[in-house]
């Protein structure tokens, strides 16, 4: 185990996990938090991005939100990322073949029932709230056995 900067870094069934503080992970579902976007072609240009692996048995499914996209730096202008949409989250299930990032596979895309847009423009704190919803209702439904298969 590895400490650094509050993260600590272990080594979970021969795969590493970050562990934040503050940040638990779920009766047996792991969490690691990423600090890129995991889905959006504009993603670079969005403020607001949060992305979550959740890995429980071979089941890797990634949380993904974006928002606050940045359209004129200078002018601090932000555009939406959807229709009439600031922030949105959405679920994926993590490429198979990807394995060093498990990053999502955009063509497996996951359904969930929480909230996932927000059209306010200043509304961070609701995006993580939103964010921290889909992941725990996902957490919840692996543990009861669901596997997402579509």
């Amino acid at each position: 185990m590895k400490k650094d900067r509050g993260i600590t870094i272990t080594n979970v069934n021969k795969q590493k996990q970050c562990d934040i503080h503050g940040v638990s992970n779920c009766g047996g579902v792991n969490r690691a938090e990423r600090g890129w976007a995991g889905h959006f072609i504009c993603g670079h240009r969005c403020l607001f991005r949060r992305n979550t692996l959740l890995t429980y048995n071979d089941i890797k499914i990634v949380v993904s939100s974006v928002g606050l996209m940045l359209m004129d730096y200078n002018e601090r202008k932000f555009g939406t990322i959807g229709h009439n949409r600031h922030f949105e989250t959405m679920a994926f299930h993590a490429d198979k073949k990807d394995k060093k990032y498990y990053d999502a596979d955009v063509s497996k895309q996951i359904e969930f029932d929480s909230d996932w847009c927000i059209s306010e423009q200043d509304a961070d704190d609701k995006a993580n709230e939103m964010h921290e919803a889909v992941v725990l209702e996902i957490s919840d439904k692996l543990l009861k056995g669901y596997k997402f298969d579509g």
